[in-house]
C-alpha cells in the first residue's frame, strides 16, 4: 500500500514539475506573472488550508443587492472622550438613533466602499483598504467630522469580513462588498456639526453592478457637482439627488448618466456612481480630479496599470465632443470594477463603442481581478491577506 500511494505522488509531482517547466519558458507581462512558484509553495498552498465554509447563498444569481449577514462593526467618538474607541461587533440588524442627529438632520455623513475576494485556494484577500481609510479621512475633514485612525478603520474592516467570512463568495463567482459608515449621531436641533459620531461597518456578498450592455445618456440638465462643494469626497449627499434624472434614463432604457461639469457644461466628469476613461490610439484620458470628481481607488489602480502596459495616461479636461472620436470607453468603480462602455447619447446622438474579448477594457478588468483574487501575483503591495 505505502508502495502504492508513493508511485501515485510521484506521479503528481512530476506533473507539477513540468506545469513549473512550461510556465518558466513562457513570456509574459509583469501583471500576468503565474502564481506557480518553488514546488514545496505550491504543495503547501494545496493541502495546508482546511475547506471554506460558505453560507447557503445561490452564488451564480447574485447581484449588487443587499444579503443580510451575520455581523457588523461598532464603535463610537463621543465629545468626552474626543476619539473612536471600544469597538465591537455585534449582530447585523438595525440601529436606533435620535430623531435630531446630525445624520438625519444635515446630512452629516461619509461611507466608503471596498471588497473582499476568496481566492482559489480559498484564502481571502482585501485590496488596497488604507486608500479608503485615508479618503475616509479626507471626506471627514471636509464635512467637520473626526474619523477613525488608519489602523482602526483597517481592523474594523478585517474584524468584519472574518466574522462574515461564510459570506465571501467562492473564488470567481463575486466578491464580499464592505460598506465603512461614519454618521454624525450625536443630538443636534441647531445648524452646527454634531455632538457625537458612530463609525459602522456591514458587508453583504455581490455579483455584477451592471449585468448586460453598459449604455450612458449624456444628462445635461442636472450637475451631479459644483466647484466647491462635496464632489470630490464620499459623502452621503452626493448621491439621491441625482435619483431623479437616473431614475428617468433608465426608464427610457439608458444604464447610467453621464454628467457634465456645472462650469461650462461642456467637459465630462463621471457616472452617477463610477469614473470614465476614454482611448484614442496609445493615449487613456480620464477626467482630473479637481474637487468635483471622486478620485475613485479603482481609477487610480487602472491608471497604473495601464501605464506599465505602455499608455500613455492623461488626466484633462475632456470636452464631451471628444467622446464621439474616442476608440473605446470604459468606466472604472468598487462595485462596477472595469466596464466596456457599449454607447453613449447625447442631445438625441448614439454612438456605438468597440465590445468584448479584445478591447483595453477587458484585458485591464482580467489584471485587476486578477491581482485582486491572487491569480496574478501582486507586485505593488496592493492585497492584503485576512485569512
Amino acid at each position: 500500500m505505502f508502495m502504492f500511494s508513493r508511485s501515485i505522488c510521484c506521479a503528481k509531482l512530476n506533473q507539477l514539475s513540468a506545469f513549473e517547466t512550461l510556465f518558466s519558458n513562457l513570456k509574459l507581462r509583469p501583471y500576468a506573472t503565474p502564481l506557480i512558484g518553488p514546488l514545496q509553495t505550491c504543495e503547501s498552498r494545496i493541502y495546508s488550508r482546511e475547506k471554506a465554509e460558505y453560507a447557503n447563498v445561490n452564488w451564480d444569481e447574485l447581484g449588487f443587492a443587499l444579503t443580510k449577514t451575520d455581523y457588523m462593526y461598532v464603535m463610537n467618538f463621543t465629545e468626552e472622550e474626543q476619539k473612536f474607541f471600544n469597538g465591537t461587533l455585534t449582530r447585523f440588524g438595525n440601529i436606533e438613533m435620535c430623531p435630531s442627529s446630525g445624520i438625519l438632520n444635515y446630512g452629516q455623513g461619509l461611507f466608503e466602499g471596498l471588497k473582499a475576494y476568496r481566492k482559489e485556494d480559498e484564502g481571502i484577500l482585501l485590496f488596497r483598504p488604507q486608500e479608503n481609510a485615508l479618503r475616509m479621512k479626507i471626506g471627514a475633514d471636509r464635512m467637520c467630522m473626526p474619523s477613525p485612525t488608519v489602523d482602526q478603520f483597517i481592523d474594523a474592516v478585517k474584524k468584519t469580513v472574518l466574522a462574515n467570512k461564510r459570506w465571501v463568495p467562492p473564488y470567481g463567482r463575486g466578491s464580499l462588498y464592505v460598506r465603512p459608515l461614519l454618521m454624525g449621531t450625536g443630538r443636534n436641533l441647531g445648524v452646527k456639526p454634531s455632538s457625537g459620531y458612530t463609525f459602522l461597518v456591514y458587508a453583504s456578498p455581490v455579483g455584477n453592478y451592471h449585468k448586460g450592455d453598459l449604455n450612458l445618456m449624456v444628462e445635461d440638465n442636472v450637475h451631479r457637482a459644483i466647484p466647491g462643494g462635496t464632489g470630490g469626497i464620499k459623502a452621503v449627499t452626493n448621491y439621491s439627488p441625482v435619483y431623479k434624472p437616473l431614475t428617468e434614463a433608465k426608464a427610457n432604457g439608458f444604464s447610467d448618466l453621464l454628467f457634465l461639469d456645472a462650469s461650462t457644461g461642456s467637459n465630462i466628469e463621471e457616472g452617477s456612481a463610477c469614473n470614465i476613461f476614454i482611448l484614442k490610439g496609445n493615449v487613456i484620458s480620464t477626467p482630473t480630479t479637481h474637487g468635483t470628481i471622486l478620485p475613485g481607488i479603482t481609477r487610480k489602480s487602472i491608471m497604473e496599470i495601464a501605464s506599465d502596459f505602455g499608455y500613455q495616461v492623461e488626466e484633462r479636461a475632456i470636452p464631451i465632443k471628444e467622446v464621439f472620436d474616442a476608440e473605446e470607453v470604459f468606466c472604472t468603480g468598487t462595485a462596477m470594477v472595469v466596464k466596456s462602455v457599449a454607447s453613449i447619447t447625447y442631445q438625441g446622438k448614439r454612438i456605438e463603442y468597440k465590445l468584448g474579448a479584445e478591447t483595453l477594457s477587458q484585458k485591464l478588468h482580467a489584471t485587476l481581478t486578477g491581482i485582486q483574487t491572487g491569480l496574478i501575483e501582486d507586485k505593488l503591495g496592493w492585497t492584503m491577506l485576512i485569512d
